[in-house]
């Protein structure tokens, strides 16, 4: 985001709270509390990032027993902003939140009385911010304040408008950067090299992911399989890789940063991304942006951000409980690729839409107008 939205800006500075999950007694606790409260404002300096960004990390440490309470956390995020800024508000006269239930609540309670105050919804998770009564009652407050909202898809625009139908009108789009400077030096000759990114929850699905890549290499044994990513569920995808017999022929890369997807992207051959649901499909524009062809599900944001290019990028799937579709999705692109695919026409029609320079114009639009303002 910094990347492509700090290029004409006189200063750009990213907050990121990051929680810090405690489990200690309540006297325990407080001590740590008084510690962390009396250093936070000289412990984490701001450090030069992307673009010549300011970034600064405040910690936000919460007790293990309010991790699954949406308003608790909101506020703790707010409180140990405050006590990062010294008390003080934040001096920008635009502050852009991504996450509302977190940040935007933390940037309206310590903003300056005059400034705009936007906010981004990502989170595929927002059905269960919205069950909770307190959560929910956080949230119609925040889109009551902002100057303005966005959403990346029309399920988070759904979610939202069936919610707070008194804002739906307040409701708009906007999509997720993307990084294009990377890519392939030619497009791939064989799909043989599958790549997933991916974190190891339930949702995305890796053990379809894994039976159907069994499946496939059992008839090519050249084939191959990275994991980029990490979570809860990785023992149990370990365990399945050795019951499948497939470890030689399986990668596990870990949790990688985001400046690194670009160049991993471009060293595999095809996307195998068999998720159940996406607000947006970041992953899939990445891909097409380094020069891969994509195997993806119709879960939500894919559809959306392919549409009318579905042939061109690949081939996708629709969301059923069975790897074989996904081992007869591979078998078809296998048979498309490359001549009834056009990688460079998607990549060209995603860049137009989503690339930095498309996507900062559109910020600096809402921020500051057609004409330009403060920035």
């Amino acid at each position: 985001m910094a990347a492509a939205v700090a290029p004409g800006l006189d200063r750009l500075d990213v907050f990121h709270t990051d929680e810090w999950i405690v489990n200690a007694s309540a006297e325990r606790r407080e001590r740590i509390w008084d510690v962390h409260a009396g250093m936070l404002p000289r412990s984490v300096p701001p450090v030069r990032t992307v673009a010549g960004a300011r970034l600064r990390r405040v910690p936000v440490i919460l007790p293990k027993s309010k991790w699954r309470d949406f308003g608790e956390r909101a506020e703790h995020h707010a409180h140990w902003l405050k006590a990062a800024l010294g008390g003080e508000p934040i001096e920008a006269p635009v502050i852009h939140a991504h996450v509302p239930i977190y940040s935007a609540w933390a940037a309206l309670q310590n903003c300056r009385p005059d400034a705009r105050v936007y906010a981004t919804e990502h989170a595929s998770f927002l059905v269960k911010i919205l069950r909770q009564p307190r959560a929910r009652a956080m949230y119609d407050e925040i889109l009551h304040r902002l100057a303005g909202y966005f959403v990346v898809g029309d399920v988070l625009h759904d979610v939202v408008a069936g919610t707070f139908p008194h804002h739906a009108d307040k409701i708009r789009y906007i999509a997720n950067p993307i990084d294009f400077g990377t890519r392939r030096a030619a497009p791939p000759t064989a799909l043989r090299r599958w790549l997933s990114v991916a974190s190891f929850k339930a949702g995305k699905r890796h053990d379809h992911l894994l039976r159907a890549f069994a499946a496939c290499r059992a008839d090519d044994p050249s084939l191959t399989l990275t994991l980029a990513g990490d979570g809860v569920l990785r023992p149990e995808i370990e365990a399945l890789v050795d019951e499948l017999g497939v470890r030689e022929a399986v990668t596990f890369l870990g949790m990688v940063q985001p400046s690194e997807v670009p160049g991993i992207m471009a060293a595999h051959d095809v996307l195998v991304h068999p998720s159940a649901f996406e607000t947006f499909g970041v992953v899939a524009v990445e891909a097409l942006a380094a020069g891969l062809p994509v195997l993806i599900t119709r879960c939500g944001g894919p559809e959306l951000v392919l549409d009318g290019i579905e042939d061109a990028a690949g081939v996708m799937i629709d969301v059923v409980d069975d790897p074989q579709a996904l081992v007869d999705g591979y078998r078809l692109l296998r048979e498309r690729y490359p001549s009834k695919t056009d990688l460079e026409h998607a990549r060209g029609h995603l860049e137009s839409k989503y690339g930095y320079e498309a996507i900062g114009a559109q910020y600096h639009r809402i921020w500051f107008g057609e004409n330009g303002a403060e920035r």
